[in-house]
């Protein structure tokens, strides 16, 4: 037997000449008059470890054959479910979501191939297999459903109306378009993967945790993002959505002072329905979520008669009869300097570009 060459795995043939070495120890190990056992004299003599010789021996002792088992490759060993697999199984979750369908582990098994012996998956290798992949099992929720309600779908069918008409035959637009939306970053987020050296081990001069939260607020147009509308400011708190930091003083001068004055002349300013962009101006007609007094003041004012025992509700059903479009305060800004504000319908945020943007 050669010499073995450490971490080259042991042939058959290798294996057996170790099995009848220690056999041959065994029966004449008195006549040596040393005290070490028969396997590590084994060891010695081949200079291999200790434990090679006792895993050899096991296997043999518990079954000759496997001695003629080719050796298992080193390494991590290969998944079960090939990663070939996940944009097939990616592909039929999106679908299965869009159509409403309930997804289990059992379906998408089925669209698995078996294994080499016929035999299907088995449900816990797939489901650590999704949770590899970036999958999660969670309560879902229903947008679809509420994007069909009858008040989204009249204000949906509003915004894409005056999108449209803002387009000439060939597609150009009007009026400039001017998309803003507001988002927030980690102040030390960083991807942790590096280059290093293997000596030098994988240490980054990086600070640890997430740090400062930051607010931003940008806009954008077709020409790419508005100069000089980018604003960012430190969140007081690091939980919570970053709309508890948001309020309308804040957005409403960032709106004065950055958007409008950089903006192209009579643009549609286009933003979603957060409830710090639709500040009521003191000259607007109240909505259902205002206080029942100011509701009763402006259906008195405007003599409407209501008795001073009317509930909130019966104020808000005559306040939806009579009273006009609330009037918002941004809006009322946008005009004086010549533009108009449109609001995407709710649940829309596809309509929305900026949405799609990694802020610079």
């Amino acid at each position: 037997m050669q010499k073995h060459i450490q971490g080259r795995p042991l042939c058959p043939e290798e294996k057996y000449f170790i099995v009848a070495l220690k056999q041959y120890f065994d029966r004449n190990r008195k006549m040596f008059s040393v005290r070490d056992s028969s396997a590590q004299m084994v060891a010695d003599a081949l200079d291999i470890g200790l434990a090679t010789v006792n895993r050899i021996m096991a296997s043999y002792n518990k079954d000759p054959v496997s001695l003629h088992e080719n050796p298992q490759p080193k390494g991590r060993p290969a998944h079960a479910i090939g990663a070939s697999q996940q944009e097939i199984v990616r592909s039929y979750i999106r679908a299965a979501n869009l159509e409403g369908k309930f997804i289990t582990l059992e379906s998408i098994r089925d669209l698995l191939p078996a294994d080499s012996l016929g035999k299907s998956i088995h449900i816990s290798t797939l489901a650590r297999t999704l949770d590899r992949w970036g999958f999660e099992f969670g309560k879902g929720t229903r947008t679809q459903h509420l994007k069909e309600k009858d008040y989204v779908i009249a204000a949906r069918q509003r915004y894409l109306r005056k999108i449209r008409n803002n387009r000439s035959k060939d597609g150009i637009m009007i009026r400039p378009e001017v998309y803003l939306d507001e988002s927030y970053v980690n102040k030390n987020h960083s991807n942790d993967f590096t280059w290093f050296f293997g000596e030098d081990g994988p240490w980054i001069q990086k600070p640890t945790g997430n740090g400062d939260r930051l607010i931003i607020m940008n806009a954008i147009t077709h020409e790419g993002w508005v100069p000089g509308a980018k604003t960012v400011f430190k969140s007081l708190r690091k939980t919570g959505d970053y709309h508890g930091q948001m309020n309308a003083d804040i957005f409403q001068k960032w709106f004065k002072e950055k958007l409008l004055p950089n903006i192209p002349p009579n643009s549609f300013i286009i933003l979603d329905n957060a409830s710090y962009h639709n500040t009521l101006s003191n000259s607007s007609s109240p909505t259902a979520a205002c206080s029942k007094k100011r509701i009763q003041n402006w259906l008195e004012a405007n003599k409407i008669p209501c008795s001073a025992d009317c509930l909130k509700a019966e104020l808000i059903e005559a306040l939806g009869r009579l009273a006009p479009e609330p009037i918002y305060v941004i809006d009322e800004m946008a005009r004086q300097h010549g533009h108009d504000v449109v609001r995407t319908p709710p649940y829309h945020p596809e309509l929305q570009p900026i949405e799609k943007q990694v802020l610079e």
